[in-house]
């Protein structure tokens, strides 16, 4: 090949300085200087504040800046990083990474606690932008409405004037970010679903009919209270479709998940096949409390693997069956899934006999656990955390936080100077390899409990400084028993 002309060279240089500049991230990088200006200038703004070491703030970019390039033109997106802009971090509280925000003209207006993937953050987002229920004017516009993929909450009024609708609007405002509303002071809209007055009808998503439930659930209340418990209440059916964007939503409860190749785009008629066969089954158990649902397997075959030890091969096309109830148990079947529904009848009915032993990820408990701060793992958290007559002060930690880190010296050197204390203990925990308690919330590292004797089912999330004295201070003020601090004994 011949060498390339100064010409072409230039060309490709060009060519490639577009690419790079195509490229270019669609998420606003804000900092002390510029974040007040910037963020006033956006009606909506989801803000994330992270650190460049953060491992939850990595998993997140990839899905940040696609979420922020499909916003475009509809919600911004924007970043701090605050381990240089630690006074705009510090203003609004940042004390974990990452943390989100939106912001509504320039004013701190609500946590973020949505989904963490691109298309989860896209489907939040966007019910943040533009009223907060849509406005039905004809039976089309009712229909495009509820044949959606995601369930509809519809409110029909006799009257715009209504004092009903004013309060529905008002509670479509406060659970924008949850669910879709649409309203019409129209009720012949209605008529064709059994409504003659005034009330509010949740319509179920149309891939999720069933012969095992209805398509629609209707309620005459429409306060903020009333609605908020109607929709919990039914939402979510018999067997709704899990999905990262809405497992936050059914988090805390008892829950039977059926994961295989759930497909509602390509494959509706194969999908409903094996969920129809769940909920069967599910019917002859409603009143035992237990939820259930479907899940892409795909989806959650990393989360398969770490929390129940299922392989890419287990199971192979049929279904694999877990639990996980709300203090954090775990169970799987290990009986293969049956097209008749027999072998999930026996896995329910063992389980609710207790008979069924729990699933726990837990590293290996250390031999000798003599140090001045003691190793936690999930094996023998009930006899180190809840020995009841211990006060024990614990660190939720990831190997590889900074923050972290730099508190291991000061928290050992804690360690050592309470160590004539028999009734404290200065513990922590690896939370990235063993199974957190769910009465733990830890969203952050480090997370530190204070957990007193005689109350371990009441942990205590501590709030104050991180150096010794900070510790120190507050277990003197907390402890069950008074401190010794070498030899010296400090009375409360």
């Amino acid at each position: 090949m011949g060498t390339l002309s100064p010409f072409r060279m230039f060309l490709l240089f060009a060519l490639a300085q577009q690419k790079v500049f195509v490229a270019a991230s669609d998420v606003l990088e804000l900092g002390d200087s510029d974040f007040d200006d910037m963020v006033a200038e956006y009606e909506t703004v989801l803000v994330e504040f992270f650190a460049p070491w953060c491992g939850h703030c990595q998993q997140l970019a990839p899905e940040y800046e696609t979420a922020a390039t499909k916003l475009k033109g509809t919600v911004s997106l924007a970043k701090v990083d605050c381990t240089v802009n630690s006074e705009t971090c510090g203003r609004f509280g940042v004390n974990g990474y990452p943390t989100l925000k939106i912001f509504r003209n320039g004013e701190d207006f609500a946590a973020y606690d949505g989904p963490r993937s691109a298309d989860g953050i896209v489907s939040y987002m966007k019910k943040q932008a533009g009223p907060s229920s849509v406005p039905l004017h004809n039976e089309r516009d009712l229909d495009a409405f509820v044949n959606h993929f995601e369930a509809s909450v519809v409110g029909f009024f006799s009257s715009a004037d209504s004092s009903q609708m004013a309060e529905f609007l008002k509670a479509s405002s406060a659970m924008r970010d949850s669910h879709r509303f649409a309203h019409t002071a129209d009720l012949s809209l209605g008529l064709k679903h059994g409504v003659e007055s005034d009330m509010v009808v949740l319509f179920r998503p149309p891939r999720l009919n069933s012969k095992f439930e209805d398509s629609l659930v209707k309620s005459e209340a429409v306060s903020i209270a009333s609605l908020r418990q109607f929709i919990r209440d039914n939402v979510f059916g018999l067997c709704p479709h899990l999905t990262a964007e809405n497992r936050e939503n059914m988090r805390g409860r008892d829950l039977l998940v059926a994961y295989y190749d759930v497909d509602y785009l390509r494959n509706i008629k194969g999908t409903n096949y094996w969920r129809n066969r769940v909920m069967k089954v599910a019917t002859q158990f409603q009143s035992q409390g237990l939820s259930y649902a479907v899940a892409n397997r795909a989806e959650f075959q990393e989360e398969l693997e770490e929390e129940f030890g299922l392989g890419p091969s287990d199971g192979g096309e049929l279904p694999l069956i877990t639990i996980r109830n709300r203090e954090g148990h775990k169970y799987s079947m290990q009986e293969e899934f049956t097209r008749d529904g027999k072998s999930l009848e026996r896995f329910l009915e063992d389980y609710f006999a207790g008979k069924l032993k729990r699933q726990v990820k837990s590293e290996a408990a250390p031999e000798n656990n003599d140090g001045p701060v003691k190793v936690v793992v999930a094996d023998n958290f009930e006899e180190l955390v809840n020995n009841p007559s211990k006060d024990v002060l614990l660190e939720f930690y990831a190997p590889w936080c900074g923050h972290c880190k730099s508190l291991e010296p000061k928290y050992t050197e804690l360690g050592e100077q309470l160590s004539a204390n028999t009734h404290i203990v200065i513990a922590k925990m690896d939370a990235t390899a063993n199974d957190v308690p769910p009465t733990y919330d830890v969203q952050g590292f480090p997370t530190i409990f204070f957990v007193p004797a005689g109350q371990k089912d009441q942990p205590r999330k501590y709030e104050g400084g991180r150096e010794v004295n900070d510790f120190l201070n507050y277990l003197k003020e907390v402890a069950t028993h008074p401190l010794i601090l070498g030899n010296a004994r400090e009375d409360l």
